[in-house]
């Protein structure tokens, strides 16, 4: 308890950054001869990888992100962890890697939440402790093939509010000169590959002056598929509208965010988006795990030269609010859970 008092002083927890901070232990598992063995605690940071491991050669690799929250009860909550580990073992068969089990990979959730609970961050600061899975493959290949030993790695650490001192809107810039990822390739499962795909745009993105890049679809560059590392949606009509893609990765706060918007009683549609629809939309936004919701203030489109604008005096939206407020809500435990949807830690 002294230490965990030591933890609570030394650490500002309104003032988190958004990034890493040593925690004390983490959770591994190692998959050899046809099967995952027992989970480990390790207090290392660091991995002893094969110089010829497919994870470093081949880009076998995968990974997730969930938070736990500290609720005004005291009892700490996780958001639909399940989802997690169910595409976690989709990303793993994408790319032809040994699965990590359901079961198992809430084990090693609990655990690793439990082992550095004096890091969760208090109730009412914005902050909240993130949860990366890992899985990689970690037996040597020199040829290109899958690997035949497997790595699973769990490390947690508190993290602070996207934005700071409150949601703010963004402005995004359409972005025709890269490319995520294709049809019918990886862009549906949660690996490193596209993420690494995805910065030549951003640094483009970033260095115009805008907060990210959105793609549009790799095949006809008419239809948008991504805003950066989040899904986008649009709003119009009392209808929340997303994009249905072959190449995008389908985000567990998008489809909470589905569910919430037809609780409150407007119209959900999951289809291609053209870039042309975008004059038509009241309110859009990029959704995420890391920031929930990123309101998007105004979308460039550099061929057309049109500007997109969705704020009025630099505010996000109404329903953009709404829905917002009633997803955080119902993970800090602020509101009842009415879709079964949080886990309370023991």
């Amino acid at each position: 308890m002294a230490f965990k008092s030591y933890i609570m002083e030394t650490l500002d927890w309104k003032n988190l950054p958004f990034g890493y901070i040593k925690t004390d232990y983490n959770i591994r598992c190692f998959y050899k001869d046809g099967k995952w063995g027992k989970l480990e605690v390790s207090s290392s940071e660091h991995i002893d990888i094969h110089i010829a491991s497919t994870a470093l050669h081949y880009g076998q690799e995968a990974f997730e992100g969930l938070k736990a929250y500290m609720g005004n009860d005291g009892r700490v909550r996780l958001f639909r962890w399940e989802e997690n580990a169910k595409r976690m073992i989709s990303s793993a068969e994408g790319i032809r890697m040994a699965s990590f089990p359901v079961e198992m990979f809430r084990e090693a959730v609990f655990k690793v939440i439990d082992l550095n609970r004096k890091f969760i961050p208090p109730y009412g600061s914005g902050a909240s402790l993130y949860i990366r899975p890992l899985l990689y493959g970690s037996g040597p290949e020199v040829g290109v093939k899958p690997s035949s030993e497997y790595t699973f790695i769990l490390f947690v650490t508190p993290v602070g509010p996207y934005f700071k001192g409150g949601i703010k809107p963004v402005d995004m810039l359409i972005c025709r000169e890269y490319d995520r990822a294709a049809p019918l390739g990886t862009g549906t499962f949660k690996v490193g590959g596209n993420y690494a795909a995805s910065l030549r745009a951003v640094e483009y993105a970033h260095k115009a002056g805008y907060a990210n890049a959105i793609f549009l679809d790799a095949r006809e560059k008419k239809f948008i598929d991504e805003c950066g590392p989040a899904n986008f949606f649009g709003i119009k009509d009392n209808t929340y509208i997303t994009p249905k893609s072959e190449s995008i990765l389908n985000s567990i706060t998008n489809m909470s965010l589905v569910t919430i918007a037809e609780s409150l009683g407007m119209k959900t549609e999951r289809r291609p988006v053209p870039v042309e629809e975008l004059e038509s939309f009241t309110e859009a936004g990029a959704c995420g795990t890391a920031a929930v919701i990123s309101p998007i203030s105004t979308i460039f489109d550099p061929d057309s030269k049109k500007v997109y604008e969705y704020c009025k005096n630099g505010q996000p939206g109404p329903y953009t609010m709404k829905l917002y407020n009633k997803l955080v809500a119902i993970q800090s435990g602020d509101e009842p859970d009415q879709f079964g949807w949080v886990t309370i830690v023991e």
